[in-house]
């Protein structure tokens, strides 16, 4: 089997679930995270900017300015650096992921003294139980191994009464949208994210991964599995990607 072959049958597998998931993300991630920034913005047409925006209003971090925040498969930290930059935000944010290049490619988006990087996985978090206020995380969730047991932390380390806020992609609805999404997923990004990044096959986990992520009344009915309450789910840009919101009780 061809070697490109090969690496494509990895991707799927681990968009999947796989027992390869872990390792793959973290080595994939690693690998392009200097180029990460550039693809993401490009790709999106900047759109993942106003998301991002959106999903730290939903957090409703303004009832507790002054509280310590979680921003889960932080990457390169552009959650927790505009949640800094917010005005009238005075706490303290922890970016927590498991691959390092990422993390160090986003130092010097805020201050160290309000935006701290930790090299932590999604499923075993070095934080007190109900040590914070309040929780994020943006386009990562799919990627860790285990959904389940990630939403199990989360919820461990969240106070009576803070949220958590899934920012994720989904599969458009409408049978227009979803062709071209398709088109653009499947064939326009993973050779533009190729050539950029130069990883043959991250790019094509992506979609992979998008594909094989609960919908968005199944991500929500899995929240509230995990003790979440008030759990709700609105689409952006033509269902192309979600917020959740969910509270613990």
């Amino acid at each position: 089997m061809h070697e490109t072959e090969v690496e494509a049958r990895v991707a799927e597998s681990a968009a999947e679930g796989g027992a390869e998931k872990r390792a793959y993300v973290r080595t994939v991630f690693e690998q392009i995270a200097p180029r990460y920034d550039l693809l993401n913005h490009l790709l999106s047409f900047n759109i993942d900017r106003r998301w991002r925006r959106r999903a730290l209003r939903a957090l409703d971090w303004r009832a507790t300015p002054g509280g310590r925040y979680l921003d889960l498969c932080a990457g390169t930290l552009d959650v927790g650096a505009e949640l800094s930059r917010q005005r009238g935000f005075e706490g303290f944010i922890v970016g927590a992921d498991f691959a390092v290049p990422m993390l160090r490619a986003g130092m010097g988006k805020a201050s160290r003294r309000v935006l701290a990087p930790v090299a932590a996985d999604a499923q075993q978090l070095p934080l007190a139980d109900e040590s914070m206020h309040g929780a994020t995380v943006a386009f990562g969730i799919r990627n860790v191994a285990s959904l389940d047991r990630g939403l199990a932390e989360v919820f461990r380390v969240l106070q009576s009464g803070a949220r958590f806020v899934i920012l994720e992609f989904t599969t458009p609805r409408s049978s227009i949208v979803r062709t071209l999404y398709h088109l653009y997923f499947h064939h326009v990004l993973p050779f533009v994210g190729g050539v950029i990044s130069g990883h043959r096959t991250a790019y094509r986990y992506l979609p992979q991964s998008v594909a094989h992520f609960p919908t968005e009344p199944a991500l929500a009915q899995r929240m509230s599995d995990a003790g979440f309450v008030d759990v709700r789910w609105e689409s952006l840009t033509l269902g192309i990607a979600a917020i959740h919101v969910g509270r613990k009780p």
